[in-house]
């Protein structure tokens, strides 16, 4: 069975329009080979928009929501058109948007008519000005879905990083450094790898502080609370070690001493996958390409995004690079069929 997979266009002023139409014009031949299954969901009008400044002839018919069939490639309206949305222009509606494509794709998914969710970037400010106080994308989703708790998972080839902390002030990662939340990362680390199909999951624990703590000469978080709870994850059947110093750690992940790290917090994880994941042209010092995808896990349901932003600098411009998310489509995917499989 080939796994439905909803694409929600994030902030319709943003890159997102564009990278889809782009992605789903080199993704055409799987289309029609019966490998793919999308359904867009966001603005027609913006989607349209943007098709026709790309001077692209694929086609993404409209469809209902409640449609007993989808074509393999279609789109569909979030919420009622409202005032124009410009390309990089910050607004209301564009923030309305955002939320209501996200909102229709969880609840597709909850009603099992999609099977994974992979999202086009937002924009913060945008989503709270429309009344929606979320940080991101992954509070939205836990809130809509009622999850427990979630956890990012950044992947760039074998660079696959879990992190126990994200959107929070430096000062407040120690606190939120609990046995229980470090083994409930561990946990779903794990079952992201197998759902991978990753046969060894070797799991390696950053440590917070220089030098995993020196002794307890840097703070005592690494020793007091990361060792103990390595011990007994290993006890309990992971292949997890650690704390290992977060100077070195990435370097065995990329030498693929490990298949996967925990981080402590957001920058700790997202700057060694974010530096390997950007194509810098040396010439002009800008980047042409990003390779990545943001995995969310502890959710529900499947959900895959780009590893970048809006972009409204560029948005419009026909310049925006669709890698990032034909790879969030291909993790998708991935998951998404082990966890048919799993099923049936």
């Amino acid at each position: 069975m080939t796994p439905q997979l909803a694409i929600t266009m994030g902030d319709p002023a943003g890159v997102g329009p564009e990278i889809i139409i782009k992605a789903c014009k080199k993704l055409e031949d799987r289309i029609r080979a019966g490998e793919l299954r999308l359904l867009v969901i966001g603005s027609n009008v913006a989607l349209e928009a943007a098709r026709a400044a790309l001077g692209t002839d694929i086609a993404i018919p409209p469809v209902d929501a409640s449609a007993g069939d989808w074509p393999a490639l279609a789109c569909l309206q979030a919420a009622p058109e409202g005032g124009s949305i410009m390309p990089g222009v910050l607004s209301v509606d564009a923030g309305r948007f955002a939320y209501e494509a996200v909102a229709r794709g969880v609840e597709l998914a909850q009603a099992g008519r999609v099977h994974g969710i992979v999202t086009a970037p937002l924009n913060k400010e945008a989503l709270n000005k429309a009344g929606h106080h979320f940080a991101g994308h992954t509070d939205m989703l836990a809130h809509l879905t009622g999850a427990r708790g979630s956890v990012m998972m950044l992947a760039h080839g074998n660079m696959r990083v879990s992190h126990v902390t994200t959107h929070i002030a430096l000062e407040d990662v120690p606190k939120k450094l609990t046995p229980e939340r470090l083994r409930y990362v561990v946990e779903l680390t794990d079952d992201a790898l197998r759902g991978l199909g990753l046969s060894r999951r070797r799991i390696a624990i950053a440590a917070l502080n220089p030098h995993a703590g020196e002794g307890g000469l840097f703070g005592r978080q690494d020793i007091d609370i990361s060792a103990p709870t390595i011990e007994r994850c290993v006890a309990d059947g992971f292949d997890v070690v650690g704390p290992v110093p977060g100077d070195t750690v990435f370097v065995k992940l990329r030498a693929g001493q490990y298949d996967a790290v925990v981080a402590m917090y957001h920058d700790q994880g997202h700057i060694p996958v974010k530096l390997l994941g950007f194509n810098v042209d040396p010439a002009t010092g800008t980047w042409n390409a990003l390779s990545g995808v943001n995995i969310t896990l502890g959710l529900p349901i499947i959900r895959t995004s780009v590893d970048h932003g809006t972009a409204f600098d560029i948005a419009g411009k026909g310049i925006a690079s669709e890698t990032s998310l034909i790879e969030a489509i291909d993790y998708a995917v991935k998951l998404a069929a082990a966890r048919l499989q799993a099923k049936n």
